[in-house]
């Protein structure tokens, strides 16, 4: 598999922490000190067979910082975009330039880069189970993880018809994709045991989604295919589950077993240290009666106190603190898009 990590994201939730030049990928929130781009990029290289043949897709902007992070990427294989359009165009172009490099039945899987994942031995057989499916069937597959709890913030993927076993794993055929469901719904969902979360990872031959973009996004793949990246400028922006994955009938689905977390926002960290006691401290604390706080500094150096607080993020990073109710931590984005329009404070956005 040639393994294509999506890292042009601006991980917006995780601000103050994450900013412009320094997303959340590039940041280390599991306590190992590599950077999420690195722990993606190191649990993916045996899949690729070594560094030749792991590929990264970001943004201009961040490509000097992605080269940093992953000195032993070769300079071929990092694409940068001029400007984002979201997922469909990063994987229409990536698929474009490893279909003229490798062939178009070479088995491509796009992985983004912000995800944890628990165990990489089990994730490295996912993968090449994926791999026998998409290389024995016009497939293109997405890594359905089984859910845990009625969650509202991921879309759902409904199970359809067998399609086999693969290296022990079963494969079905997708029935239909849902965006985010109220809670009611998710509940529902769960019930029948047909359902998976949107994990956002896919394997497939290159010819298999190229054919598929041209059926279905022909606006997208045909400007890049005659003009390449000159084309961004005249494309639609528009995720690869909505310009492909809703409308095709190549879809399949294959349940996993790992643990997974997307680590959308502050919230993850929670999830991810699973704390013995009552709040999760990424910083020097004192507390008197704070109960469920996450307490985050980038300064080993700085103290944090809090006092009578209950169900709170608390993050201190260089001039900026953030305190919120871990419940608002969605209502982030707006205010760093009110920090970009502050002339006195946009360049801490």
């Amino acid at each position: 598999m040639i393994p294509v990590i999506l890292a042009g994201g601006k991980g917006e939730r995780f601000w103050p922490v994450s900013r412009r030049q320094r997303p959340k990928q590039f940041l280390s929130l599991d306590g190992s000190g590599n950077s999420l781009l690195q722990a993606t990029a190191e649990r993916l290289l045996h899949t690729a067979g070594g560094w030749d043949n792991l590929w990264v897709v970001t943004s201009l902007a961040l490509a000097e910082g992605t080269r940093q992070q992953l000195p032993q990427l070769p300079e071929a294989n990092l694409l940068a975009e001029p400007e984002g359009r979201d997922t469909a165009a990063a994987v229409a172009w990536t698929a474009l330039e490893i279909a003229r490099r490798y062939g178009e039945e070479a088995i491509v899987g796009f992985f983004p880069a912000d995800h944890w994942i628990d165990d990489v031995a089990m994730f490295n057989h996912t993968l090449q189970a994926a791999s026998e499916l998409a290389s024995q069937q016009e497939a293109i597959v997405t890594l359905g993880v089984k859910p845990t709890h009625p969650a509202t913030g991921y879309g759902y993927i409904e199970q359809g018809d067998d399609a086999g076993v693969f290296g022990g794993l079963s494969a079905y055929k997708v029935s239909r994709f849902t965006e985010k469901p109220d809670r009611n719904k998710a509940i529902e969902f769960l019930a029948t045991g047909r359902y998976s979360w949107n994990s956002g990872m896919f394997v497939f031959r290159a010819g298999v989604v190229l054919q598929q973009l041209r059926i279905h996004a022909p606006e997208i793949i045909n400007p890049l295919a005659s003009k390449g990246v000159a084309a961004y400028g005249q494309i639609p922006k528009k995720s690869i589950d909505y310009a492909v994955m809703e409308k095709t009938d190549r879809a399949f689905v294959l349940p996993v077993a790992f643990g997974w977390d997307d680590l959308g926002d502050w919230n993850a960290l929670e999830r991810l240290h699973q704390p013995s006691g009552s709040n999760v401290e990424l910083a020097n604390h004192m507390t008197l009666d704070t109960t469920g706080a996450i307490v985050y500094a980038t300064d080993s150096d700085e103290l944090i106190v809090t006092i009578g607080l209950e169900d709170v993020v608390v993050v201190r990073d260089g001039r900026v603190t953030l305190v919120v109710k871990k419940d608002r931590t969605q209502d982030i984005k707006q205010i760093v898009k009110s920090l970009q329009d502050h002339p006195k404070f946009s360049s801490e956005s």
